[in-house]
């Protein structure tokens, strides 16, 4: 791994800020709303089976699992869903929605060292639109970055398009996220640098058997340990 990197660019949610945790609250209290029909760990996994079938219409993100919820629960009340419990689904989206921005630790020390050295920096996050633009101007971290993509995936070709639009070779380029599939990987593969850093969280469809062993990658326990890695 080297030090200097014409660009970095970051993940958003569990490498800035927490976020998955929220998921998982939501959709647990959705199982429970469920139970009266269905055992809590068999409608999780009816809902992730649609969740994961929605995505190429709705995407990433709690619009997404709002909408993947009440077809789940249609299907798990055998179309004896209720008004009522129609609304405390919504209410799960909308409460989910309006969560704090709760940055993780030594998040914004590394970025404001970064700014002060001039380092340009960028997000690279996936999701709905409105709602990362929300996330992130809560977060406080807005002029920290020199460039905001919001994805809808994240593939080989969206970096690479991505790095053309920056002007910037993928050998100059590097990513820091907590997922290997959607961060790293990717990135690699075009022959760009990644940093893991695990997040305790995983969503289930992010995780991946994967041992990583290539020269451009590293894993990381902390954000703190930037500082050391990029001479910060």
């Amino acid at each position: 791994m080297k030090k200097d990197y014409k660009v970095i660019g970051f993940d958003a949610d569990d490498t800035l800020w927490v976020n998955e945790p929220y998921f998982r609250s939501s959709e647990h209290a959705f199982c429970s709303l469920m139970s009266i029909f269905m055992e809590p760990a068999l409608v999780q996994r009816v809902l992730f089976r649609i969740e994961v079938k929605n995505m190429p219409l709705y995407g990433y993100g709690v619009k997404a699992l709002m909408l993947s919820m009440m077809e789940a629960a249609i299907e798990v009340s055998r179309d004896q869903l209720t008004g009522d419990m129609m609304k405390q689904i919504i209410a799960l989206g909308k409460d989910q929605l309006n969560k704090e921005v709760v940055l993780l630790e030594g998040v914004k020390e590394v970025l404001d060292r970064m700014k002060h050295k001039g380092q340009k920096v960028v997000v690279i996050t996936k999701g709905d639109l409105l709602d990362q633009e929300r996330k992130l101007a809560k977060s406080g971290l807005d002029n920290c970055f020199h460039h905001v993509e919001i994805m809808s995936e994240k593939h080989e070709s969206d970096y690479t398009k991505l790095l053309e639009h920056l002007e910037v070779e993928a050998n100059d380029f590097l990513m820091i996220g907590n997922s290997i599939k959607s961060d790293i990987l990717p990135v690699l593969n075009i022959g760009g640098y990644g940093i893991h850093i695990p997040f305790h969280e995983t969503w289930e469809f992010e995780k991946i058997d994967l041992k990583v062993d290539h020269p451009h990658f590293m894993e990381i326990n902390h954000v703190s340990e930037l500082h050391q890695l990029l001479g910060l």
